[in-house]
């Protein structure tokens, strides 16, 4: 993986940077400006070259850009050829968890009659919260890096 900087990949190159990748084949200046929902061609021609000279992507002999190497974003992981942010991988293992608590006191109530302790009982709650708090700032960051971008793509 290339080491780059966070501040080179953020707004309007990190959303070109991971349409080039998600598309997966080689891409023009006016196909990333539809897919990256860019202002204008031009923009996306300098998000491009951004990321030419970054030695992420790199320009065919047709003048289109390929993806050359995918690259970490700081909390972010890629699922696939998608970026996710990584709260949002740490909300689905909690919610894995809580699943198997809420089984396993299902089992031990519904087939031995068992009723479950009071420390047991404090950790379905825990479960849950950790998993919806990591899943609430999981998709408010995805939103930031939404807005992000359309506000990079006004200013341009």
């Amino acid at each position: 993986m290339t080491n780059v900087d966070q501040e080179d990949l953020e707004g309007n190159t990190l959303s070109v940077y991971a349409f080039v990748v998600k598309v997966g084949k080689p891409v023009g200046p006016r196909e990333v400006m539809r897919g990256a929902n860019l202002s204008s061609p031009s923009t996306a021609h300098r998000q491009l070259e951004k990321l030419e000279l970054l030695g992420l992507i790199e320009k065919t002999e047709y003048g289109t850009y390929v993806t050359k190497e995918k690259t970490g974003i700081s909390g972010h992981v890629w699922v696939g050829k998608n970026l996710v942010p990584r709260l949002i991988c740490y909300a689905f293992f909690f919610f894995g968890i809580l699943i198997a608590e809420i089984a396993i006191l299902a089992i031990q109530f519904f087939s031995q009659g068992l009723t479950p302790s009071l420390a047991v009982s404090y950790l379905i709650p825990i479960t849950a919260g950790s998993a919806g708090i990591f899943l609430v700032e999981g998709l408010i960051l995805w939103q930031r890096n939404k807005r992000v971008v359309l506000r990079a793509e006004s200013s341009d």
